[in-house]
């Protein structure tokens, strides 16, 4: 028997809340980061080392994986979990961002979005309903409702004229979804920086009832003081026995903010993108490889971290590596940093079943001017 989706409060400080949701491929201890594997792949890293990291989801992306190697091709190779070698939990996201990006490339209509490939510029067309059935045909665990990702700056007119489509889309995907047992549909607050327009979203996606609620439409360019703003109320418009999750976020110092205001889920290629490029995270401060200073130096990337990059290798050899441009050097740093936000996570959780959130924040902020 499939085991129904499910979301249990287990803790709550202030705000803060950890938790646990359950699906049938595992359970996900909230606040939960997922790494991005847009197109099949966590990029420098083999499925068997991200679930090493302690991640207990990933992230795969309807957009890409559509225009290669297609949604049809992955279900016919037994779906996303069995083409990837991923046996945990998976949640996909609609395409709505990645096609509402291309701008010159599409047109958007009620019907849906007519966009060219950024690969071949070939032509596609992506609704609520292909959007849905792409994500049932990757096996997602948690599909992602497809919306239109409102841009940043925009006026309230503009910003109440796409949210109000995004959730005509919402209801038209809940409709294409059905009920699917032991897996979970989310829905999408949109509605800028308006706190009248998240509150209309809101209740029109509470009375569609999702499985769990995005926040959506941050990290577009903002800043975070206008991100921390919107979700000082955004959060608590949604139903509090639901998982809520901000997408697309980010810095630690982001995923602290957003923690303390309410956010369950995040998600983020920073990680992963700054170890290509030689960037450390730790538990002090940031750490860019490739400079000259840690040429000589025979330490850990992290004396506070167990990934194999820490436990084995110096920064002297990560930086020279790096400068070698030899592929180990991406592997290493992003397992790292990828370790890093796990322990990170980790670390939130444990402050807020012990009610010592508060307390976690202010010594972030002493020990490595993490502010939330």
């Amino acid at each position: 028997m499939v085991k129904q989706f499910s979301f249990s409060l287990k803790a709550q400080c202030g705000n803060a809340r950890t938790g646990v949701i359950s699906t049938s491929r595992g359970d996900i201890n909230t606040p939960a980061f997922m790494p991005v594997g847009t197109c099949g792949t966590v990029k420098a890293m083999l499925p068997e080392s991200v679930v090493a990291t302690g991640a207990q989801i990933i992230l795969g992306n309807t957009y890409h994986l559509m225009l290669r190697p297609t949604a049809e091709r992955v279900n016919n190779l037994g779906g996303l979990h069995r083409f990837m070698n991923w046996k945990k939990p998976i949640l996909t996201d609609s395409g709505g961002f990645q096609v509402m990006s291309l701008k010159k490339l599409r047109k958007t209509t009620e019907e849906g979005v007519i966009f060219q490939s950024h690969i071949d510029g070939s032509k596609h067309f992506l609704s609520p309903e292909r959007s849905i059935e792409i994500q049932r045909l990757l096996g997602a665990d948690v599909t992602m409702a497809f919306d239109e990702c409102t841009p940043f700056p925009i006026d309230f007119d503009g910003a109440a004229v796409s949210m109000q489509r995004s959730m005509r889309w919402a209801k038209r995907s809940k409709d294409a979804f059905g009920f699917r047992q032991g897996f979970a549909l989310f829905g999408i607050q949109q509605g800028s920086v308006f706190k009248e327009l998240r509150e209309e979203s809101s209740e029109l996606l509470v009375s569609h009832g999702y499985e769990g609620y995005a926040v959506g439409g941050l990290a577009v360019g903002e800043g975070q003081k206008t991100m921390f703003e919107v979700l000082d109320y955004a959060p608590s418009m949604l139903p509090i026995d639901k998982p809520r999750y901000l997408m697309g976020v980010g810095k630690p110092s982001d995923i602290l903010g957003a923690v303390k205001r309410g956010i369950d889920m995040f998600d983020c290629v920073l990680p992963s993108r700054s170890g290509r490029n030689g960037q450390a995270f730790t538990h002090s401060d940031v750490i860019n490889i490739k400079n000259a200073r840690y040429a000589d130096d025979s330490n850990p990337l992290d004396d506070n971290c167990d990934c194999p990059a820490c436990m084995n290798y110096t920064r002297a050899y990560l930086h020279h590596v790096y400068k070698c441009n030899e592929i180990i050097s991406s592997m290493l740093i992003t397992w790292h940093n990828l370790r890093f936000y796990q322990i990170f996570m980790a670390e939130i959780r444990d402050a807020i079943q012990h009610n010592k959130f508060d307390e976690f924040c202010q010594q972030l902020q002493n020990d490595a001017g993490i502010s939330d």
